[in-house]
């Protein structure tokens, strides 16, 4: 036989009737069906009991509310017509029967726990003979043989007169028996009492063990147990296997699929649970046994967490080495009725802290300082106080045991992110790891755990990019045909949850669309700075977050130290802080290493070639880089490569502009500001401490023409053709040509106009190549050469891409 429970969702509606129907006739027989109160009901008829000893007399209103309720369910679950009029002669009795309780605490003003519990227990009363009525099952009050006892202020099940009443009812089993969970009654006086909030599970386990089921169901309204709560995280998925212990720490720390109590009779009794979702009979569900399931691919199989939790620390040296503390502490805490769910002690005893409620925490600390009242006043305990208002996460799995490196993955992945840890346990069966964290910081641990330990099908990237011009509008673009390909070959998914222009800015958790993000960010953006960016940014929290920085704007670039700081990632195609004094740059780079996070610049030389990282690789394998010499202005280099009787130096200018390779203004790459900035990047990547006023520059250019308007400068740059042409002239006669090139010897850094032979790896670089020799102890007598675009929106876009796509560390 098989004990099958439906919850209040399964039985609250017509439609969850039928299913429930459907479900228990196709069922192998006999089986047990025990149902929880109509959705909703259980709080309705706590209201109402409330309203009558209030005096007020609105509790006709919710009670006619149920009546109506209950009576129009009737006619659209059972089909018979004499059985619709017996069930409607049964349900009108009952709350006849309701009526006169509820007008007697209405008169004297007052309901006790015994009233309060009578009232209540019509909820499964009433369910009950509606769904025996609609299933043509036998009815039993689960009043007559669940017993309870009085412990601790609470009724708690008297097992020994429970198991023998269940046997004697169901000694002979009909093909289906109806029974409501959640309510019983005392062993001695048989007054009614209940077991608790989501009570009927634990009803149905009981009858499970009592009888020897061979499963217990638990039908309710999701698939089964998930991964984390799906509320918090979009991609949680059905765990399908789970063991006793696992399910009972999710139970405990949360996961609300089922009452915690309910584990205890079947696994005693090695009954397995299966969690089904009525709605979709279908779904395999969750399947939970004795047995160990060894699935190596999964060290935890779920996260859970309790978002009311207060921290209480007991602290003194006074504590050190004295038995009985705890004894002390814990006995106290029981006496008064208040749970404790976590205990974190230091391993020199002068600190206890315990998790409890928050609920809980004002008598927890009034019963502590009063049982240590002596040991306070002596010193020897300095201080009882709570913290409030905290978050409990609980890692679970029982792969977890005798596998190395699980606490630190945990706790390494929480500060990469920002996430402090308050307090932290772990029993010695090793199948739970808990934490207490600021309630602000639950959402972004729950999501940076499921994503870390593999619970997610992606690893997610939360991308805020800012600029979305040129560069950043490209960057979009390739992020938006990639994303799919990147979450089918590499789970990883890239997801923009900001954009931001000059003028407005758009921000949204579960992601923006790519296809017409302009459209939206102009419709529904708000107004942009810099200031209200970062504001946004740090104010969502999201886990694995990283600033993408599309634009040239100083302000921007001055977001990096603070984003940072709050565990962002910075991932930027602007040159200003990275060339910016030396200081800065270096407290930019400790501060993305000291909290664990990415500040990547690749596109700040060579657009997507890969030199920084190169230069990164050969120092950190212990080569020592003593030159670089580098053509690295793909728009200077398209200057002196379309130089011709055609074309002199103006109109070569004026063509770099008009096809994009120069800045707006290019007096900008002229004046050989970019390239300095350029170098001093390299060089400081190289291991050398240099400022851009330490390079020599060797300019082309007048200085006059760097001072006026664009207006003149167009007016006054053919002045130059002239001599430019001639100079030309008998460099090609010679076989020569003009590049613009950095220079970097042992830290001694130039930049100047250069004539370079045939021989030259320069001498052929066409366009806007970028070309980059590096000189090293290795690299000595043949320099290693970097060469290939080096300026265009779409290959720094990609370059960008590339440094967003290795944080993930993917391949």
């Amino acid at each position: 036989m098989k004990v099958m429970k439906f919850g209040g969702t399964s039985v609250g509606s017509v439609e969850g009737i039928l299913s429930v129907k459907r479900i228990v006739e196709s069922a192998s027989k006999p089986v047990i069906v025990v149902v929880s109160a109509l959705s909703g009901i259980t709080d309705q008829l706590y209201k109402v009991a409330a309203m009558a000893a209030a005096g007020d007399e609105n509790y006709l209103t919710e009670y006619k509310t149920m009546l109506h309720r209950h009576l129009d369910m009737i006619p659209q679950v059972i089909v018979d017509p004499q059985t619709q009029n017996e069930t409607t002669n049964s349900i009108q009795e009952l709350f006849t029967d309701l009526s006169n309780i509820l007008r007697g605490v209405y008169l004297i003003r007052d309901s006790s726990p015994k009233i309060t519990n009578t009232i209540v227990s019509y909820g499964e009363a009433l369910s009950s003979v509606i769904v025996s009525q609609a299933l043509d099952a036998q009815h039993a009050d689960a009043r007559d043989f669940i017993k309870t006892i009085h412990q601790f202020g609470k009724h708690v099940v008297d097992f020994e007169q429970t198991n023998q009443l269940i046997k004697e009812r169901f000694a002979k089993l009909p093909s289906i028996t109806v029974c409501g969970g959640f309510i019983a009654s005392e062993s001695q006086t048989n007054f009614i009492t209940n077991l608790g909030r989501g009570g009927s599970d634990y009803t149905a386990a009981i009858l499970a063990a009592a009888l020897g089921a061979e499963v217990l169901e638990i039908w309710t309204d999701v698939d089964g147990f998930m991964t984390a709560d799906p509320r918090i995280i979009s991609n949680t998925y059905v765990i399908e296997e789970l063991s006793f212990s696992e399910a009972m720490e999710l139970c405990n720390f949360g996961a609300k699929v089922i009452y915690p109590p309910t584990i205890f009779p079947v696994f005693h009794k090695k009954i397995p649970v299966v969690i089904k979702n009525t709605f979709n009979p279908e779904a395999r569900g969750t399947y939970i046994s004795q047995e160990r399931i060894d699935d190596r691919s999964k060290t935890i199989k779920g996260i859970s967490s309790i978002n009311d939790t207060s921290l209480i620390t007991i602290q003194g040296l006074g504590m050190v080495g004295v038995i009985g503390v705890n004894h002390r502490i814990f006995k106290v805490l029981a006496r008064n009725g208040i749970s404790v769910f976590l205990v974190s002690q230091a391993s020199s005893e002068n600190t206890t802290s315990i998790g409890v409620r928050n609920a809980d925490s004002p008598l927890a600390v009034k019963v502590l300082k009063e049982e240590f009242a002596q040991e306070i006043a002596h010193g020897e305990i300095d201080t009882i106080v709570s913290e409030d208002d905290l978050a409990t996460v609980a890692i679970v799995g029982d792969n977890m045991k005798r596998t190395p490196g699980i606490a630190g993955k945990l706790f390494g992945t929480l500060g990469r992110n920002g996430i402090n840890v308050i307090a932290c346990a772990q029993g010695a069966s090793e199948t739970n790891i808990s934490f207490v964290t600021d309630r602000s910081s639950l959402r972004k641990a729950l999501n940076v755990i499921h994503d870390s330990f593999f619970l997610s099908d992606y690893q997610v990237l939360n991308l805020f990019i800012v600029g979305v011009g040129t560069v950043g509008g490209k960057l979009i673009d390739q992020i938006r045909k990639q994303q799919q390909k990147l979450m089918d070959e590499n789970a990883l998914k890239v997801k923009v949850v900001g954009v931001a222009s000059s003028r407005k800015m758009l921000f949204r958790r579960e992601g923006i669309d790519l296809n017409n993000f302009r459209d939206e960010l102009m419709t529904m953006g708000q107004d942009a700075s810099p200031a209200a960016i970062a504001r946004e940014i740090i104010e969502m929290n999201i886990f694995n977050s990283v600033f993408v920085d599309c634009t040239a704007n100083e302000d921007v670039a001055h977001l990096y130290q603070r984003l940072l700081e709050n565990n962002t990632s910075v991932v930027t195609a602007n040159k200003i802080a990275a060339s910016s004094d030396y200081p800065r740059y270096l407290k930019l780079k400790e501060t993305a290493r000291r909290k664990g996070v990415k500040f990547l610049f690749e596109t700040n030389v060579g657009a997507g070639l890969p030199i920084i990282n190169t230069i990164n690789s050969l120092i950190n394998s212990g080569d020592r880089i003593q030159k670089i010499q580098a053509v690295l202005s793909g728009t200077l280099n398209f200057i002196f490569n379309n130089l011709s009787d055609e074309n002199p130096l103006s109109k070569s200018i004026l063509m770099a502009k008009e096809a994009g390779f120069s800045e707006p203004d290019p007096r900008e790459d002229l004046s050989g500001k970019d390239v300095v900035r350029k170098l001093v990047i390299l060089a400081r990547e190289a291991g050398y401490q240099v400022e851009q006023e330490d390079v020599e520059k060797n300019l082309f250019i007048p200085e006059a023409l760097f001072h006026g308007s664009m207006d003149q400068f167009w007016k006054d740059i053919p002045s130059l053709d002239a001599e430019f042409e001639e100079k030309r002239r008998v460099l090609a006669a010679s076989g020569k040509r003009w590049r613009f090139v950095a220079t970097m010897e042992m830290g001694k850094c130039s930049v100047g106009l250069e004539e370079v032979d045939n021989l030259h790896p320069f001498y052929d670089l066409q366009g806007s190549n970028n070309i980059i020799l590096l000189t090293t102890a290795r690299y000595n007598e043949f320099p290693m050469m970097i060469k290939g675009y080096g300026a265009g929106a779409s290959v720094t876009a990609a370059g960008v891409f590339a440094d967003v796509i290795s944080i993930a560390n993917i391949r």
